[in-house]
């Protein structure tokens, strides 16, 4: 299946629905007849399906959905505009881009994804401290300073040289 550019969301717009998604949650856009009342709307959210209609008519969108959504964060938003269907579904695995809404559907390129700018007190802490690491490796390099990995070795072999004091380091070339 060949693999389309997102849309500025990060999702597709399709002929009968549309989506974007950020990291933690996916939106679907379904269009329905203006003056569409929210009580009028069927909206079945499952852990991994989806079904949007109206109320007395073949469903709009019926699909298994790409990835699982967490059922206790996901709903459907509202028909403000009264011509727009908006569900919110949050993601299961809070760290992957979805390549389509629905499994087998239309995917995107989630290569050509431009996420939104995090901050570092929204990443795991694994993440976090890795992000962190790299960014003082840059301000080091920038600086003309050694990196942490270059600290950390020279750290060592200072030790290394303390607890040796009987070898002669003088000649050594050590980069």
């Amino acid at each position: 299946m060949t693999s389309t550019v997102p849309n500025k969301g990060n999702g597709l717009d399709l002929d009968n629905y549309s989506w974007t998604q950020t990291l933690q949650e996916v939106t679907v856009l379904v269009p329905v007849p203006h003056g569409t009342k929210s009580r009028f709307v069927v909206c079945d959210i499952k852990k991994n399906h989806l079904k949007i209609g109206l109320k007395g008519q073949p469903p709009i969108l019926e699909v298994e959905s790409y990835s699982a959504c967490l059922l206790n964060l996901s709903f459907m938003v509202s028909t403000e505009d009264q011509n727009t269907i908006s569900v919110l579904l949050t993601k299961h695995d809070q760290m992957e881009w979805w390549k389509s809404l629905v499994k087998g559907g239309p995917e995107i390129d989630t290569q050509k994804v431009e996420p939104e700018n995090s901050k570092l007190a929204d990443l795991d802490p694994e993440t976090r401290q890795t992000v962190e690491k790299m960014m003082f490796d840059q301000r080091q390099k920038q600086m003309g300073r050694p990196t942490s990995d270059e600290i950390q070795k020279q750290d060592i072999l200072k030790k290394f040289m303390a607890e040796h004091p009987e070898m002669d380091f003088s000649r050594a070339k050590i980069n």
